[in-house]
């Protein structure tokens, strides 16, 4: 059978590069199902490795990725080890309770690759001492450096020393970080002061545990680390914020710690990861929350591996928790003490090399919680979301 119709040369260079994108597209899709009964929002990876033969065809500049309604997502590369090269790449999917869709790989040097409305961010901050800071489109959070450290050990008024973990009081969902700091050089006030509409920071962490920093709990007290001494910046976002921080060796057991954070967007949880070395062996990785004075409600569930703070600061409620392998668990105490910055949430985990858990929160003015049982139902959500990863299936799509 023949055609009538002319091609013109640039016509069918066009039609190829068509059948170019369409060939990968036919080849390369990934299936995702969501095995849990509620809709999940999150950021999922594909590891450089698992996409060779994609990359065989084309450039990872021009790769893209498509939902099921043959949109283009937010995407973002990440190169671990710094070595100049990626090692993954992170992607934002929606999914439904108990479904199952196609996201296409694609093949596109020309379509713009769009961006999230709401971002992640993290970096050091050497204007306020030498914080470390990070947050998305839900929370905040901040560590404490070693010239924090040195200053505190000096003396030197309003200067931190603790590996505790701070929270920041967000209303907006845009980044604060930068904004918040940049009013500090003029007033040391100015983020402790809710007068932008924006949140603050009232959050107390003193020689807590703060909102996730760990220890080792032996004889009913908790040996813990100082500042980090290091820090390095792995990616900013926008879908994902990474960074490592070291310590120095701390406690009886000469413990050199390596701690990964990273933050997704829409998650009110960080995802904490410690790789330890220990000149002698380790009863035990401890995971905390402050109880601060000792009058907010804690709910300890060792089976699901959840574990829930509620108390007022100020005029508002805030809820703070840990999410953990429930099989990694040796116990949970809420420790009430008298003595300040002692009394802590304390969740009690197997000595290990590596300690992966999740701590975050929601304040009540935010609008994402109004009720312990609101924080509690997020909670639990996030344990199921952590034994239950959604799951990526490369399959060729059927013509």
């Amino acid at each position: 059978m023949m055609f009538k119709t002319k091609f013109s040369l640039l016509g069918l260079m066009s039609a190829i590069g068509c059948i170019g994108v369409n060939f990968l597209q036919a080849q390369q899709s990934i299936e995702l199902t969501n095995p849990l009964d509620f809709p999940r929002n999150e950021v999922l990876s594909l590891s450089v490795n698992d996409l060779k033969s994609v990359l065989k065809k084309t450039r990872e500049a021009d790769l893209r990725i498509k939902d099921e309604n043959n949109k283009f997502i937010p995407i973002q590369w990440i190169d671990y080890d710094n070595d100049g090269k990626s090692d993954e790449l992170l992607f934002l999917a929606n999914m439904d309770a108990k479904k199952s869709v196609i996201y296409k790989l694609v093949a596109d040097s020309k379509s713009v690759i769009p961006q999230p409305k709401v971002t992640t961010y993290s970096r050091l901050v050497p204007e306020r001492v030498d914080d470390y800071a990070w947050e998305n489109d839900k929370v905040a959070f901040r560590v404490y450096g070693p010239k924090g450290q040195k200053e505190a050990e000096q003396g030197v008024k309003g200067s931190t020393l603790s590996s505790g973990v701070d929270i920041w009081f967000k209303k907006t969902d845009q980044p604060v970080i930068n904004k918040w700091y940049k009013g500090y050089l003029t007033d040391p006030m100015y983020y402790h002061k809710d007068t932008r509409g924006e949140g603050y920071d009232p959050y107390h962490v003193g020689d807590s545990r703060g909102t996730g920093g760990i220890g080792i709990w032996v004889n009913e007290k908790l040996q813990v680390s100082k500042n980090f001494i290091s820090s390095r910046t792995i990616a900013e976002g926008p879908l994902r914020t990474v960074f490592e921080l070291t310590y120095f060796p701390w406690s009886d057991y000469k413990v050199q710690e390596t701690k990964r954070i990273s933050l997704d967007i829409g998650s009110n949880f960080s995802r904490f990861e410690s790789d330890f070395i220990s000149q002698n062996p380790v009863p035990n990785y401890t995971i905390g929350i402050s109880l601060h004075k000792n009058e907010g409600l804690t709910k300890l569930n060792d089976r699901k591996g959840f574990y829930l703070h509620w108390e007022k600061i100020d005029d508002a409620f805030v809820g703070e928790g840990i999410v953990v392998n429930p099989n990694i668990v040796q116990k949970s105490v809420a420790h009430r003490t008298e003595t300040p910055d002692q009394s802590n949430l304390l969740v009690v985990t197997k000595p290990q090399k590596k300690l992966i858990y999740y701590a975050g929160f929601a304040w009540q003015k935010s609008g994402q919680v109004q009720t312990q049982a609101d924080w509690e139902k997020i909670l639990d959500r996030q344990s199921q979301i952590v034994a239950n990863p959604i799951a990526v299936k490369f399959i060729k799509d059927v013509k």
